[in-house]
């Protein structure tokens, strides 16, 4: 892996991971990983440029319908490409498909690019992990071995014990806090290259007292009325929390912050 390379160009593909909730800014829009990476690398190259494609809820069939071949015609140095999971974590899940369209994502964004990068994505310690984990691992192995067939980089945040931990995650139980983006912005850093900034981003947090019950009852309920009831009115409807949103940044431009 080349040391400290210079990219001119960065194109993210994905759902709600790549665009960056629950890193939310006053104004209500999010940062997230790819933010904090694009940020670094045009730190390092003058007139480096953007874009990301990213919207939330997107199963892997719409990604590779809207977004893949975007990105391919942008023919940035890196593109990042994370999906798949959203059908994971459906009550059914035709694993086989999945794998197909990713590997139809794949095929067209890996020639089209310097460098893909994939992702083992992050998972919460719980029982909603425990649940679907077999789905998770068998995407993950698809991941493994289209990226060695194809030359792309590969993330392994599932394996980051740090990721893992629930006070890496909103209270949605969904998405990664802040410090949880940063970490993966500073793993892609690395995967990609670069000298590190934070060596120990996967380490395991240090121990904290467990809540009391009525504590964890407030927040199950919390948990239950805001995210839980929602998503499951969503499933029942066809609906899904991107319907109707644009790209996060679905040019490819110099990236200002």
């Amino acid at each position: 892996m080349q040391t400290n390379p210079t990219h001119t160009s960065l194109v993210a593909v994905g759902d709600s991971f790549t665009e960056g909730m629950s890193d939310l800014f006053p104004d209500g829009t999010y940062r997230g990983w790819a933010d904090l990476l694009a940020a670094r690398m045009a730190a390092r190259a003058p007139g480096f440029r953007y874009a990301n494609l990213a919207v939330r809820g997107k199963l892997i069939r719409q990604i590779v319908d809207e977004q893949v071949d975007t990105a391919a015609a942008m023919q940035a140095d890196v593109i990042t490409l994370v999906g798949g999971l959203n059908d994971a974590l459906r009550p059914k899940c035709d694993v086989g498909r999945v794998r197909a369209l990713l590997e139809e994502a794949v095929g067209k964004l890996a020639p089209s690019c310097k460098q893909l990068v994939m992702m083992r994505s992050p998972g919460r310690q719980g029982p909603v992990l425990e649940r679907f984990r077999p789905r998770m691992e068998a995407l993950f192995a698809c991941v493994d071995e289209l990226a060695e067939r194809h030359g792309a980089l590969v993330v392994d945040l599932y394996g980051a014990p740090s990721l893992a931990d629930p006070r890496m995650w909103d209270v949605d139980r969904l998405h990664l806090t802040a410090e949880g983006h940063r970490r993966v912005a500073e793993a892609v850093w690395q995967t990609l290259g670069y000298d590190s900034e934070d060596t120990g981003w996967r380490t395991p947090l240090p121990p904290a007292v467990p809540p009391g019950w009525a504590a964890r009852w407030a927040a199950d309920a919390r948990f239950a009325r805001q995210h839980l009831l929602p998503w499951i009115g969503r499933r029942l409807t066809g609906r899904s929390s991107g319907d109707g949103l644009p790209p996060k940044r679905p040019e490819l431009s110099p990236y200002e912050g």
